[in-house]
């Protein structure tokens, strides 16, 4: 009988890897280019046969799949075997050598690629992720194959970004991680070299977590005062009261349309694709809402958008907040959303279930959310109107 274990290696015979069915690792002695035959159960029974080679390639020991038997045979896996063998005598890397291995900068193309369709604003976030990767990994790392990425190389990178620019930093790093998680489901590499091994080494940031910039709720009437009385372009303008009133994201007022109003309900639909939680929110328009949307009904075009630019296409995602920086107001658009949370809880006797529900916020746990089927729009709308009223009365 064989062993189970690689301390004994007699060579493999094809009856032998046809016919083992109990788990384990099997050496071929044959020789000794480290293949391996690794034997696993199957959940739904039986097991699962593949071929493994171990090597030491610049040191480090790497292990490389050559396939899943019967698809491969013994005596193909063995000469798949002796040919990394000889690569590795002749100073090669057999994992790059016509086996369509990536530089870093092409698998991370291919990733992007990949996964650009599911992202909300797909284009935009495609070009976030090419900026970063562009400024801070490519001009080292770029040109590499995927392989020879180490730990050393990512500390490299990281290290100066770490203390300089602590959120990019993070950012990057997850962004490698993630062309590295691809590159294992692509069988390219063992290991994620921006995970554990770094993680433990990079210092950790201590400093106070940043929030987005907002006013004390008794300023937010006169920041709107301020906006109307600049001169701006209408629809900058009215999306940016538009946006206070209803406590939404920059995106959700930018990108709002007619045909998610309906006004004798006094009621906004925001698909679930433009929030950021992917869900459907309903949104009940005050007075004063409603009044913004007669304003900007003037301005009405082909594009179907509420608040179209001058091209007649959907104001760019930094439009709101250059205007109020203009202005001087130190605030910026998503700090609204806060300063609205803080009068509810301040100013109304609202629960919180209630404001949280306000901003699209999901609730506690999933346990608790699975309960929480209401979204207290009446309660909502009740709330919507003090905060319209307050900033008028301000």
């Amino acid at each position: 009988m064989r062993s189970d274990t690689l301390g004994s290696k007699p060579p493999l015979s094809a009856a032998f890897v046809r016919t083992v069915k109990r788990p384990g690792a099997y050496g071929d002695g044959r020789g000794g280019h480290g293949l391996i035959l690794r034997v696993k159960p199957r959940k739904a029974g039986g097991v699962t046969k593949n071929w493994v080679q171990r090597l030491r390639i610049r040191g480090n020991p790497v292990n490389i799949g050559l396939g899943t038997f019967p698809l491969v045979t013994l005596a193909e896996a063995r000469s798949a075997a002796f040919s990394n063998r000889r690569a590795v005598d002749q100073g090669e890397d057999p994992r790059n050598k016509g086996r369509g291995i990536p530089t870093f900068a092409e698998a991370a193309e291919q990733l992007i690629a990949l996964r650009q369709p599911s992202w909300k604003n797909g284009p935009l976030e495609a070009r976030i992720w090419r900026s970063s990767l562009r400024d801070y990994v490519f001009p080292s790392l770029g040109s590499k194959p995927v392989t020879e990425i180490t730990a050393a190389d990512l500390l490299a990178v990281l290290t100066p970004l770490w203390a300089r620019k602590p959120e990019s930093a993070r950012r990057v790093r997850q962004r490698i991680g993630a062309v590295m998680r691809w590159c294992i489901a692509q069988g390219q590499r063992q290991d994620n070299p921006a995970g554990d091994a770094i993680g433990h080494v990079l210092p950790r940031h201590r400093g106070p977590r940043q929030h987005h910039a907002a006013l004390p709720y008794s300023q937010v009437g006169n920041a709107i005062r301020t906006v109307r009385a600049s001169g701006a372009y209408k629809a900058t303008a009215l999306c940016f009261e538009f946006l206070v009133l209803c406590g939404v994201r920059s995106g959700e007022s930018r990108l709002a349309r007619w045909d998610e109003i309906d006004i004798e309900s006094k009621t906004w639909t925001i698909p679930g694709e433009r929030m950021k939680s992917g869900r459907m929110h309903r949104v009940p328009l005050s007075p004063q809402a409603i009044a913004v949307l007669e304003k900007a009904a003037e301005l009405r075009d082909q594009s179907g958008l509420i608040f179209p630019s001058l091209t007649g296409k959907a104001l760019s995602n930094m439009t709101l907040a250059r205007l109020i920086n203009k202005l001087g107001i130190p605030a910026v658009p998503h700090g609204f959303r806060a300063s609205l949370r803080v009068f509810a809880s301040e100013r109304t006797d609202a629960p919180r279930a209630v404001m949280e529900a306000a901003l699209a916020h999901r609730l506690g746990d999933l346990a608790e959310q699975a309960y929480a089927r209401s979204d207290f729009f009446e309660k909502r709308r009740d709330l919507m109107k003090a905060w319209a009223n307050y900033i008028e009365s301000t």
